[in-house]
């Protein structure tokens, strides 16, 4: 039986030599801490913590400071030095997103997701604090607040996902009222805990939405969660579980997909396909879902608990400006990252059209092939390298279990390790939970971190 309000002082599980090894890499980073500054209140803040103007030019402009942003600025300030590079991002801060599935479990404190964004900008790159208002590629320039036009060289466009909650009837407003909750954003995420530990008998619903999103595993990691929870708690005997997600299937790689289902239903949870959440009645505790399959047929289910995954979409500067395809999305090459028309333009993440999922391990892969994209156009020769849309999904299946399901862009299954990653495993939460945010901060954002493929090679003994 649970007790207190949290799991995040419970007894850590001990690491498994496995672990042990496999986190040396990032550990060495630990030395290497990024410079402190002063927070300063001008209106376009520079990195030097001097409160001072942009400038009008810059060799490199990275738009947007989440994953990508960072990342990409660490890599390029090593390749033209300090004062060449500047980052257009208006947060005071910046969160390492992964986490928030054990934040809204009770499994880890919001308060350890983030970071001052002064702290994770190298030093060196000049940060201006500001909004991206409008690209003008055309003219190698972008517009700021104030109507600010800055011009660049080479564009980095990092700007990340829209998050939607408008397009569902009675949100965000909704989130006033108990019962509701949603991992994904920030002033949310601890209300899907309180729902849940609020939790006495009835529906526990979680969806899915008929867009494309970030971390497309996420939405059921709760659910799992919620089923333990409820399970250690003595609740679950008077829970119904149900997932009703837009898709036709649990997850889009068969291996990963056929254990999910097997632990759906062992766990008995109700999993409802081609269902899409349209409207929430939060006085009367009640979600409506369209039929994507019988257009015009919708189901109201009443709800103890609802943790609702947002429609998600591209920025709206990204998608009203020549940088975008025709469903909004940065348009880039799906090998290099380049664009697909603007040869000094390149995208990273998951404001991009590439076809993979959209999680931070595959901006962590992104980030080594545009490195060696950007190198190889500053010498005008054409890129080599080419991405094969590897990405991670850490599926959290219980407090001390992970599936890590790695693939690439034909579906397919591209593991990393020796073992079959489709068991649930304790030394994979282990990874997820305690290993991934020390090499999230000390290595990645820094530049250091191209993904597990060298280390996947040497596992397999040569397999690339």
């Amino acid at each position: 039986m649970l007790t207190g309000d949290s799991y995040a002082d419970r007894p850590r599980p001990r690491m498994t030599p496995l672990v042990m090894v496999v986190s040396c890499r990032p550990i060495r980073f630990l030395g290497s801490f990024l410079q402190q500054g002063t927070q300063q209140a001008s209106k376009f803040q520079l990195h030097t913590g001097t409160p001072c103007a942009a400038k009008d030019y810059y060799e490199f402009l990275v738009l947007g400071g989440g994953s990508g942003g960072i990342t990409m600025s660490s890599r390029i300030k090593k390749k033209v030095g300090a004062g060449k590079v500047a980052i257009v991002e208006p947060s005071e801060k910046h969160f390492y997103q992964p986490i928030w599935t054990l934040v809204g479990a009770g499994a880890k404190k919001l308060s350890s997701s983030s970071r001052s964004m002064e702290k994770v900008i190298p030093s060196g790159v000049e940060w201006i604090k500001s909004r991206v208002r409008e690209l003008d590629p055309d003219k190698n320039r972008i517009r700021i607040d104030e109507g600010k036009e800055i011009a660049y060289k080479y564009l980095i466009i990092a700007l990340g996902i829209k998050l939607e909650f408008e397009k569902i009837k009675g949100l965000p407003e909704g989130f006033r009222y108990p019962k509701i909750g949603s991992n994904y954003s920030l002033v949310t995420v601890e209300k899907t805990w309180k729902a849940l530990q609020g939790f006495k008998e009835g529906n526990a619903i979680f969806t899915f939405p008929n867009t494309p999103i970030k971390c497309a595993g996420a939405p059921q990691k709760i659910m799992y969660l919620a089923d333990a929870y409820l399970r250690k708690t003595g609740k679950r005997e008077n829970a119904n579980i149900i997932f009703n997600t837009s898709l036709g299937a649990i997850f889009g790689v068969k291996k990963y997909a056929e254990a999910l289902e097997e632990i759906i239903k062992a766990r008995n949870i109700n999993v409802n396909y081609r269902q899409n959440l349209i409207e929430v009645l939060p006085e009367k505790h009640e979600a409506v879902f369209e039929d994507l399959d019988n257009p015009g047929k919708t189901n109201v289910i009443s709800y103890e608990m609802l943790h609702v995954t947002p429609p998600m979409g591209p920025p709206d500067v990204v998608k009203d400006s020549p940088v975008a395809d025709a469903a909004g999305w940065v348009d880039v090459n799906k090998e290099t990252l380049q664009h697909q028309k603007y040869p000094n333009v390149f995208g990273i993440g998951d404001c991009t059209n590439l076809p993979t999922s959209k999680t931070a391990a595959a901006v962590a892969a992104q980030s080594g092939i545009l490195d060696h994209t950007i190198s190889l156009v500053m010498k005008n020769k054409k890129p080599v390298k080419k991405y094969n849309g590897y990405t991670s999904c850490p599926l959290v299946t219980n407090y001390n279990r992970v599936i890590l399901a790695e693939f690439d862009y034909n579906a397919q299954p591209l593991e990393t390790f020796p073992f079959d990653q489709s068991k649930e495993r304790l030394s994979m939460y282990i990874m997820k939970a305690d290993m991934m945010p020390i090499l999230y901060w000390n290595a990645m954002l820094k530049g250091y971190w191209n993904g597990p493929a060298r280390l996947r090679s040497l596992l397999h003994l040569g397999r690339l």
